[in-house]
């Protein structure tokens, strides 16, 4: 496997995970952590944990989805030193050399011969 097929199937999964944990919160305080530890009794973890676990979640997520991103662009085959360094070096063969036509004067016609004098 080419690493930037392992790149883009790592972001893949972070993308769904992403949206799983983001899709579980709820922004008005219900969600997955209402339903640990609502109604009065206390259960292993409690609402402020559950929503502190989800968070930090949410964001070594998103971070780690940026980091795989930018980190993919250098995986990217054929996209680095392919023609920069061809440009630089000067060894680049796809361009053909400046050249000055040839004086062909005597190929032009004249229009004074043109009149048959």
């Amino acid at each position: 496997m080419e690493a930037f097929t392992i790149f883009l199937i790592l972001i893949i999964l972070v993308s769904f995970l992403l949206i799983v944990v983001v899709m579980v919160q709820n922004p008005k305080g219900g969600g997955l952590s209402s339903s640990f530890g609502g109604g009065g009794t206390q259960q292993l973890g409690g609402v402020k944990k559950t929503t502190d676990f989800l968070d930090k979640s949410t964001w070594a997520l998103a971070t780690l989805l940026l980091a795989l991103i930018l980190a993919s662009n250098f995986a990217i085959p054929g996209a680095r030193g392919s023609q920069e360094s061809k440009i630089i070096d000067g060894t680049d063969q796809t361009t053909t050399p400046l050249t000055t036509p040839a004086d062909n004067t005597d190929n032009i016609a004249n229009p004074a011969d043109s009149t048959g004098q």
